[in-house]
């Protein structure tokens, strides 16, 4: 991969201008995931003002799922097409547009219309995980710059950036004052707090407009014709599918309703939940960091497992605690080591891809999950309304623990590029990037 096609885009590319891209892309990221995260508090919270039981909000979180799926889907296959850019640019503002109905507007059927377009409750929690369906073209346009050797380090800080965002965010869900307010009087208790999230979702477009895309090699050029499903590394996709599948299962019981949980299970409003969210950020920021190297002690796929199988079994205390400020605890640590594979998975699946397929199987590869995250909401909302608030979290476990040993049985074997060929120190002529 280093001696490949693919290698001549970055062989080409100028030291500063590479620091400007990712400097561009890495404020990007810090200011959607500050929407994504005050969505993530405020959208869950709003609608159970409004009635909402954990049934009706399990509704709107499949329809919210389906629809990334199929968004993500087109941008992969679409962004090996015709460029990165353009996605980075329309997505924010379609999310940007989408917390302005909720700002506005008392309908229903309009919140869930805009609750779907701008991915509302996909991944939720502390808010730092995925930033919206362009991501794949995030991903691609990020290795596409950057050195093998520093692939790792440079999904580790654009995480990492994501966890400032979603401290900000976090932190900015306090704006929505009141809870356990009347329905007609929720629109105005969170009204500031949703036009908030749309001024940081409309800056990350914006910012977006500035990033230039790099010229490709004749063997890289863009195919032309219908988008096809990627053939060269359909191996990696299925195996991918197979762990990605049982992970939507689990992320579909606890993400989008995790807030809620906190609200029905200790009566916790925006400011202490966006209090705690803030917390869980400012803690577990650093182990994003800290990826890259437990990845080169460990290795990158032993690495990913064991962080997954870790995550699992630290639901149980969280589930089993007392009080919020105990729940809150748990879950910190809970989130500390998680975010500690969340850049190296991003990572691994560019990384394997062929050159001509990295965003397509970047997309693909989530299809599965974001389906199977839209069919366990319904299963999750019965169960909270039903027999337990904590059951869906523990069923989740069971999931996660399963996904890491699948991970680790898939992909033992197939290491990155990085530790199977020395790590060159950057080029005399160019500088390592920023």
């Amino acid at each position: 991969m280093t001696t490949g096609p693919a290698s001549k885009i970055r062989e080409a590319l100028n030291p500063s201008w590479v620091n400007r891209t990712l400097t561009l892309v890495w404020s990007a990221r810090v200011s959607m995931s500050a929407g994504r995260a005050l969505a993530g508090v405020i959208a869950p919270l709003y609608l159970a003002e409004l009635g909402f039981t954990g049934f009706k909000l399990g509704e709107l979180f499949v329809a919210v799922a389906l629809v990334s799926a199929l968004m993500s889907a087109s941008v992969g296959i679409l962004s090996d097409r015709i460029g990165r850019k353009p996605f980075l640019v329309a997505f924010p503002i379609i999310t940007s547009g989408a917390a302005v109905v909720f700002a506005t507007i008392h309908s229903v059927p309009l919140l869930f219309l805009a609750a779907a377009a701008g991915s509302f409750g996909r991944g939720s929690g502390a808010g730092a995980g995925a930033v919206g369906p362009y991501q794949p073209a995030e991903s691609a346009l990020v290795t596409e710059v950057t050195p093998s050797y520093w692939r790792n380090t440079a999904f580790g800080r654009l995480q990492f950036g994501s966890s400032i965002g979603a401290l900000v965010g976090s932190l900015l869900a306090m704006l929505a004052h009141a809870h356990n307010v009347s329905p007609n009087a929720a629109l105005a208790a969170f009204r500031m707090a949703f036009l908030a999230t749309a001024l940081v979702s409309l800056i990350a477009g914006l910012l977006a407009v500035f990033i230039s895309e790099p010229e490709r090699p004749s063997e890289l050029a863009r195919p032309k014709g219908r988008p096809r499903l990627p053939v060269k590394s359909r191996t990696l996709l299925m195996r991918l599918w197979a762990t990605n599948s049982v992970n939507g299962l689990a992320v579909g019981m606890i993400g989008p309703f995790l807030t809620y949980w906190f609200y029905r299970r200790f009566g916790a409003g925006p400011k202490e939940i966006g209090l705690l969210y803030a917390a869980v950020n400012a803690v577990s920021m650093s182990s994003t960091l800290s990826a890259a190297g437990l990845a080169r002690k460990w290795g990158l796929v032993r690495t990913v497992a064991i962080v997954r199988a870790l995550t699992a079994l630290l639901i149980v205390p969280m589930v089993l605690a007392p009080t919020f400020i105990l729940a809150g605890v748990a879950y910190m640590f809970r989130m500390v080591v998680q975010r500690a594979g969340m850049p190296l998975r991003q990572s691994y699946v560019v990384a394997m891809a062929d050159p001509e397929e990295r965003s397509s199987v970047a997309a693909l590869s989530n299809v599965p999950s974001q389906v199977a995250m839209g069919l366990s909401p319904l299963a999750a909302g019965y169960l909270i309304d039903e027999v337990s608030l904590s059951i869906p979290f523990e069923i989740a476990g069971v999931f996660q623990l399963m996904n890491g040993a699948l991970y680790w049985y898939f992909f033992r074997n197939m290491p990155p590029v990085e530790e199977i060929e020395p790590a060159p120190g950057p080029p005399a002529s160019h500088e390592e990037p920023a």
